[in-house]
This record gives structure tokens, C-alpha cells and sequence, in this order.
């Protein structure tokens, strides 16, 4: 018997009993969508989790230090970031690129307002590889030949009043950060100095230091609440920043660089962080021990980030368990189906086997009975979890104190057919030993069956 007529035959017994087909169908349809709406949620909360700690942390990169313990260390030995050591980081498998950051305390003042600024110096390709969102003007160019300032959207709230009150975390400061003329001030030690007349080691007065009107070029998107990795950061060219430094504090110590055991400044200006790039998250690990085995601080988020799937990948597995049940309950459906199908249908069974119809014809009938009971609840269980897919994401859309702005149920292709193929797989199996029953039928005791 050709396979189109064993599908003709196996679709038009099932609508002859409709009601009941339905109400089979119905509890695949209910299995189906329990199972791939519980995974969904579990996919959807691993996503949007991995999108927020991408939000305010790498998930291929390692943070570098200088060894916190140097007690007992030779100046000569003390480990220090530079450029040698950019270059030997590179050489370890899987490091795709080096990028050092210079940290620097400013000291901003606007009319009655002071700020202390905390800015970051790093490359131009370091800065675009952040991929920031640029709210307003561009991040820093190249060749500038001045110090150019790309500001975190809430920058502004580290200033406050100089005068008057308390310091109220409501109260924004009057400040366009792109446009008024701030005066920026790199040796705050200096300045508090000479503005409380005190003397130096030589009884001289200090001297007040410098005042740059530096350029702001841009803003990270954001208003005042959006809260990112990049929100309270000031970010420059670090090219532009070191002769800067060099020259205002020739001869002194540049505030966060490392000095001698005499309390001297070294020649060398040295990086407060490099952050090293891995090719792939798994390496994370491997790169960071690589590192602290040079005597190094190296900091990453791997271990917590796996700490973190594997809570996730417990909870889909738990939720695809409970959806899971439904689905079982289902088949057990499925197979009571077949079974009344079986002994209302001896007596033809009987005839098909006296006509000489072949076995395994008789039990494929019922199989594909079976699996397109499966394959019918699958799309109308997959249908109806899109459904409540949507719905679900809706209702946490108009409840922004949730912070799932993507929706916490995703369904990926992947799901989809896993959840089709698994709805027939079901069918089939529940229909199996339906089907050997009808295979192993006695003709003549069929026949004689009322």
C-alpha cells in the first residue's frame, strides 16, 4: 500500500470520530504549548540577563592590574603596566588586542558648582570598540591637537553646590556640560593648597596650578536616570592626556602613578589598567590564569557569567519539566485514543488481514494516526505559543519596574521545530503499542468480533 493512501486512510478515520480526535488534539495542543512557553521563559531570562551584564561588563575581557603586594620589593623589580608589557600580553593564545587606560581625578568648576570628574584615557580604537551609544556630538577625533572630552550622560550629577544646603541627590546641577565654559583642573592637591595659603616642604606658598578650558565633543545616550557602564565616565584620547600630564607635573608626582620607596615620581608614565581581549568567551579563564601566573592582578566576569548559566540552564530545565508533564499527559491521551480506535475497528482490522494486507501496512495506519494527532496539536500548540509569547512580553512592556525591556519569553527557530518534531515524536510513540496490538490481531477472532 502506497504511503499517500496510508495518510488518506489515516486522516479520514480520525475525522470520523471528530469530537474525540478534537479533545485528543486539544491535550497535545495544551502539552505543546506548556512545554515550549515554560522554555521560552527560561531562554527569554537568560537573555535578557546576558544583555545586561553586557551592558556594564565584558564578556571577553580581562581587566589587568599592577601586584597589590609589593612589600619587599626592589623599585627595580616592582611590576608596573607599560608598553613592554602590552606587547607580552599580546603574545598569549586567544588575545586578540591590549588596551591600556590611564585614570585621572579632575577637579571641574562652574560658577558656584564643583565637580570631581573621573576620567578615562584610553585609544580611539579602544573607545569605538566600546561600541558607546552617542547621545549628542561624536567621541573623540583624532589628531585633535587638544584635549577633547566625551562625558557619561549622568557626568553632571557629580557636581554639586560649593554654597548653600545640603547636598540633595534630586537637585541637578544647572550645568550644560557641552556647551558652558568649565574649567577643569588637573593638580587638585595644588589647588586646595594654595586656596588654604599654606607652604610647601621649601616654605614657599604653593602655586595655583593651571586652568584648562578643555572641549566637550559628545555625550553618552541617556538622560539623567538611564544608568550604563559608560554613564558617570569622562573619556578623552589617552595620546592627547600624557604630554598634558607631562608637562604640568614635571618633576612631581601625577596623581594615581606609582612612585619610588623615597616617594619619588619614576620616568616613565605608567597605564592604571590594561583591559585584554580574548576571541571567545570559553578562553576567559585560560587568559586571566596566564596572566596572574605573571604576577599580576587579573579580574574577569567568566566565572561569575557561568555561575550565572548555570542557575539559568536549572531553571529552563525546570520549567521545561513542569511543560513537560502536560505533554506526557497528552500522550497517555493519544493512546487511550487509539486504543478505543482499535477495538471499534476489529472487525475491519480483520478483513484488511483476511484480503491479505500486509502487517506492517496495519500498524503504519495507526502510527500515522498517532503522529498526526502529534503533528496537528504541534501547530496549534506552536500557534497558540506565540500567542502567549507575545502576550506575555506585552504585559512586562507596560510594567517598566520589571527592567525586562526585551520581553522575558523568546521563542527561537530552533525551539520551533524541536517542539513540532517532539509533538510527533510523542504521537508516534504513544501510538506504537496501539499498533502492534492491531498487528498482532487474530483474523478470523477479528471477524467474529461484534
Amino acid at each position: 500500500m502506497r504511503f499517500i493512501d496510508l495518510l488518506r486512510m489515516s486522516v479520514s478515520n480520525l475525522f470520523k470520530r471528530k469530537v474525540r480526535t478534537i479533545l485528543t488534539v486539544l491535550g497535545v495542543v495544551i502539552g505543546v504549548a506548556s512545554i515550549v512557553v515554560m522554555v521560552s521563559l527560561g531562554l527569554g531570562l537568560n537573555k535578557a540577563t546576558m544583555e545586561q551584564i553586557s551592558s556594564y561588563a565584558s564578556l571577553t575581557s580581562v581587566q589587568v592590574q599592577e601586584p597589590w603586594d609589593t612589600e619587599g620589593v626592589s623599585d627595580k623589580d616592582k611590576k608596573h603596566l607599560d608598553d613592554a608589557l602590552m606587547e607580552e600580553l599580546m603574545n598569549i593564545p586567544h588575545v586578540v588586542s591590549v588596551d591600556p587606560y590611564l585614570n585621572m581625578p579632575l577637579l571641574a568648576k562652574y560658577g558656584v558648582y564643583e565637580g570631581y570628574i573621573d576620567l578615562q584615557a584610553t585609544t580611539l580604537e579602544a573607545l569605538e570598540n566600546m561600541n558607546i551609544e552617542v547621545g549628542q556630538g561624536t567621541l573623540p577625533q583624532k589628531d585633535a591637537g587638544e584635549l577633547q572630552l566625551f562625558f557619561g550622560n549622568m557626568a553632571v550629577r557629580q557636581f554639586y553646590k560649593t554654597t548653600g544646603g545640603d547636598y540633595n541627590w534630586d537637585d541637578i546641577p544647572d550645568i550644560d556640560l557641552m556647551h558652558d565654559p568649565i574649567i577643569y583642573i588637573l593638580d587638585r592637591d595644588a589647588y586646595y593648597s594654595s586656596m588654604g595659603g599654606g607652604t610647601d616642604e621649601n616654605g614657599k606658598p604653593y602655586k595655583k596650578p593651571k586652568k584648562h578650558l578643555f572641549t566637550a565633543v559628545g555625550m553618552v545616550a541617556g538622560d539623567l536616570d538611564t544608568y550604563n557602564s559608560y554613564s558617570y565616565s569622562t573619556y578623552c584620547d589617552i595620546e592627547e592626556l600624557i604630554p598634558l600630564l607631562k608637562k604640568e607635573f614635571k618633576g612631581r608626582v601625577i596623581p594615581g602613578q606609582p612612585t619610588t620607596s623615597k616617594g619619588k615620581p619614576y620616568k616613565e608614565l605608567y597605564y592604571t589598567q590594561l583591559v585584554v581581549n580574548v576571541d571567545d568567551m570559553e578562553n576567559v579563564t585560560d587568559v586571566a590564569q596566564a596572566i596572574s601566573d605573571m604576577g599580576y592582578q587579573a579580574y574577569n566576569d567568566a566565572e561569575w557569567i557561568e555561575s550565572n548559566q548555570q542557575q539559568m540552564r536549572m531553571i529552563q530545565a525546570v520549567l521545561g519539566g513542569i511543560g513537560a508533564v502536560s505533554l506526557f499527559v497528552a500522550a497517555i491521551g493519544i493512546t487511550n485514543t487509539m486504543m478505543m480506535s482499535i477495538y471499534e475497528r476489529t472487525k475491519e482490522i480483520g478483513v484488511m488481514k483476511v484480503l491479505g494486507c500486509d502487517m506492517r501496512n496495519i500498524g503504519s495506519l495507526f502510527l500515522m494516526e498517532a503522529g498526526f494527532i502529534g503533528f496537528l496539536g504541534g501547530v496549534v500548540g506552536l500557534l497558540l505559543s506565540y500567542s502567549l509569547s507575545g502576550g506575555i512580553n506585552y504585559l512586562v512592556a507596560q510594567s517598566p519596574d520589571m527592567g525586562m525591556e526585551g520581553g522575558i519569553s523568546y521563542i527561537p527557530f530552533w525551539l520551533a521545530l524541536l517542539s513540532m518534531g517532539f509533538a510527533i515524536l510523542v504521537g508516534m510513540v504513544a501510538g506504537f503499542f496501539p499498533a502492534r496490538r492491531a498487528m498482532k490481531l487474530s483474523p478470523l477472532a477479528a471477524i467474529r468480533n461484534e
